[in-house]
């Protein structure tokens, strides 16, 4: 067995009480507008703790490796350097992929889930588990993509509502194990359902290819991990990680469920127009009923998900601005910065901000705009390559006990 697999905590490896702080560097009055709401820092601190600074099913060098790997491909040099600080494997974030085979699987899969989340299919978290990583170790591996690429967006934007955003560093650029590919127009699910294609306002549900914690084997930490949330097979998947995914819920709740901050319809908004920059039918079915359904403007949220997005080999958008033509100016102004904090490296920059300044948002709202877009960062990753959507009610019928 690799020590890839070892379980281990980060020995001495101390994390700072405010690791988004740290890396953002806020003046007092953005560090205010980012405390409006104190659950979001905490439950994101929270996050950060349970995936790196803890025992876990993953040596803890190599969780801060494969993080730094997925840094560099977002061009987050400071990100690269924090988890090189922290003894991050360097082998893991090199120019090429690791010799060891384990590892090498595991950096391949992270600069996929980084690069092209829409393209990864069933096959290449197989290619995973044949390496002799376990369902919970995928997990942990996974997590590590989804939350860097929400880490990395979230100080880019916060560091923009400052006024004081950082050039991207130039990315990592080697080929994904899916370059070249186009997304799957399967019509057929794992679980033989009817697999959705276009993008619908319509309820969908989801079915994992990494088998997911059985109802009846759930522990009291599991269950409580995703309080409040279906009982469905993606919680209980990520459950895997418990700690990590009560974090993860309670940031959602902070983001999402909260009365202060940007009207509740622009979060969903932006959410929506980020799973389409992601390619994420299945999170921007969600988000875009409702908003919908806050906004009343149906009509206006289809035409975002209706939005044509020509895209390049790794699967990246070309042009984001099919997703705001038609819309009024201060929707205008909220698709395109959610649009441009999701690209990879992301691109929103200082006009962005400006003209989102324009219609009148304050610093509390442009926060609780950027944690809604780089929430998504985190939550279409883990959709688009830890299973598929289906439509309810298509599922083949069960046969005979």
């Amino acid at each position: 067995m690799s020590s890839a697999h070892s379980t281990d905590a980060a020995a001495g490896d101390a994390a700072a009480p405010d690791t988004v702080g740290g890396l953002a560097r806020l003046s007092t009055a953005v560090e205010a507008a980012r405390n409006a709401k104190p659950e979001f820092p905490r439950e994101v601190q929270a996050a950060y703790d349970a995936l790196f600074t803890v025992a876990g099913p993953v040596a803890a060098p190599v969780r801060r490796g494969l993080a730094a790997l997925a840094a560099r491909r977002h061009g987050a040099a400071d990100i690269v350097a924090h988890h090189a600080g922290l003894g991050a494997d360097p082998a893991l974030y090199a120019d090429e992929p690791p010799a060891d085979p384990a590892l090498r699987a595991a950096a391949e899969h992270v600069d996929l889930l980084t690069t092209s989340p829409a393209l990864v299919r069933r096959e290449d978290t197989d290619r995973l588990a044949a390496a002799g990583w376990t369902p919970d170790e995928i997990i942990v591996i996974s997590q590590v993509a989804a939350f860097t690429a929400f880490l990395v967006r979230l100080v880019h934007g916060l560091r923009l509502v400052d006024g004081a955003a950082q050039a991207t560093d130039a990315p990592l650029e080697r080929p994904t194990p899916a370059r070249g590919r186009t997304k799957s127009t399967a019509t057929t699910a794992a679980n033989g359902a009817e697999r959705p294609v276009a993008y619908t306002q319509e309820l969908l549900s989801w079915t994992p290819w990494v088998p997911p914690v059985e109802p009846g084997d759930l522990t009291d930490e599991q269950k409580e991990a995703f309080a409040g949330k279906t009982n469905d097979a993606y919680f209980r998947l990520l459950s895997r990680a418990p700690a990590l995914l009560r974090a993860r819920t309670a940031v959602d709740y902070a983001v999402f469920y909260t009365r202060d901050g940007l009207p509740r319809a622009e979060r969903e908004l932006a959410a929506a127009a980020a799973s389409k920059v992601n390619d994420c039918v299945y999170c921007a079915s969600v988000h875009s009923r409702k908003a919908s359904q806050m906004s009343k403007r149906t009509a206006d949220v289809q035409r975002v998900l209706d939005a044509s997005l020509p895209r390049d080999h790794d699967w990246k958008a070309l042009d984001l601005s099919p997703l705001w033509d038609g819309q009024d100016a201060r929707w205008s102004a909220v698709v395109a910065f959610a649009a441009a904090l999701s690209t990879t490296p992301a691109s929103a920059t200082e006009a962005h901000l400006a003209d989102l300044r324009s219609h009148g948002i304050t610093d509390v709202e442009l926060v609780d705009l950027v944690g809604s877009v780089a929430f998504f960062a985190w939550a279409n990753r883990l959709m688009l390559t830890l299973g598929e959507p289906f439509r309810p009610g298509t599922e083949p019928a069960a046969g005979p006990a």
